[in-house]
């Protein structure tokens, strides 16, 4: 396989088709056909060796430096959509959550199956690591955010911000200061988090922001590298991705997706906007922010 470029952009959908693209030119130079079922999460590992798409009701892990349309290795314990993905730091373990209830946990160490599991009672929709890599946030169907010890292997806390009303998408500050939950009503929960006596994390209550009129697909916090500069990005089914100054929650920009491509082609794009967007903006990169 040709080299491999800098920036690794993969994309998914319902098409039953994973690509690969090149950032820069907007070319697909690899396509892996997933056909046993639509792709609902990607992603890549820390080393960048390895993508991890979500499907129905399982998880495939494949190379992303070989030709091959194979997966390496696949996990197959849940028994419903599984709705997030995503890795420890170093890459040792796996972390999962479904539409089944439930929160899993694999060693990417050993073979088998999954090593420990966690119920949430409700179809979970999005599941954050804390960056002390020692607790699992979870958001589920019925409006719960539970947070998982790992440590302590047990539910630590749990709140319900809105009740019946679905989290959709989860995000952590990059220094574990703050925590947002997205949901169905198109308004952001804003944490501060707060170490307590013991172990666990508490959450303070800062801010509640109508963000949208339309449900929430994603949110997303600035990383380390866009430091003293601080945003917080949401994508939403009203065809917007708003971008947040979190010193005050005030709007920064809103980038429109054309409303004629659909709320099918917003839910596939709105994240990738967002997730590209947010490393270009002041202090991250090229683009500038202008004032709405």
């Amino acid at each position: 396989m040709s080299q491999q470029p800098s920036v690794i952009l993969a994309t998914a959908s319902y098409d039953h088709a994973i690509k690969f693209w090149e950032a820069k030119s907007g070319r697909c130079y690899r396509t892996i056909q997933y056909p046993d079922s639509q792709v609902n999460r990607l992603e890549i590992t820390p080393d960048k060796r390895h993508l991890a798409a979500a499907g129905n009701p399982h998880i495939r892990l494949f190379d992303i430096n070989s030709n091959s349309p194979q997966p390496v290795r696949s996990f197959d314990s849940h028994t419903n959509n599984v709705m997030a993905v995503g890795f420890q730091c170093d890459g040792n373990w796996m972390y999962s959550g479904s539409e089944d209830g439930t929160v899993k946990i694999w060693d990417l160490r050993a073979p088998g199956g999954c090593q420990r599991e966690y119920e949430s009672r409700a179809a979970v929709n999005t599941v954050v690591l804390h960056p002390n890599q020692t607790e699992l946030i979870s958001g589920d169907q019925n409006g719960n955010i539970r947070v998982w010890d790992l440590t302590a292997n047990s539910c630590s806390c749990e709140l319900v911000p809105e009740v019946d009303t679905a989290v959709r998408s989860l995000t952590v500050m990059w220094d574990g200061s703050l925590v947002v939950a997205a949901n169905n009503h198109g308004t952001c929960y804003v944490w501060r988090l707060l170490r307590g006596n013991q172990t666990m994390t508490n959450f303070e209550p800062l801010h509640k922001l109508q963000a949208h009129n339309g449900y929430i697909l994603k949110c997303l916090l600035s990383p380390e590298f866009c430091e003293p500069h601080r945003y917080l990005a949401t994508a939403s089914s009203d065809h917007t991705v708003k971008i947040w100054n979190v010193d005050g929650f005030t709007l920064e920009k809103t980038l429109v997706i054309n409303a004629g491509c659909g709320t099918a082609f917003s839910q596939l794009m709105a994240p990738i906007l967002l997730q590209l967007h947010l490393t270009r903006l002041p202090g991250c990169g090229p683009w500038q922010v202008e004032k709405k």
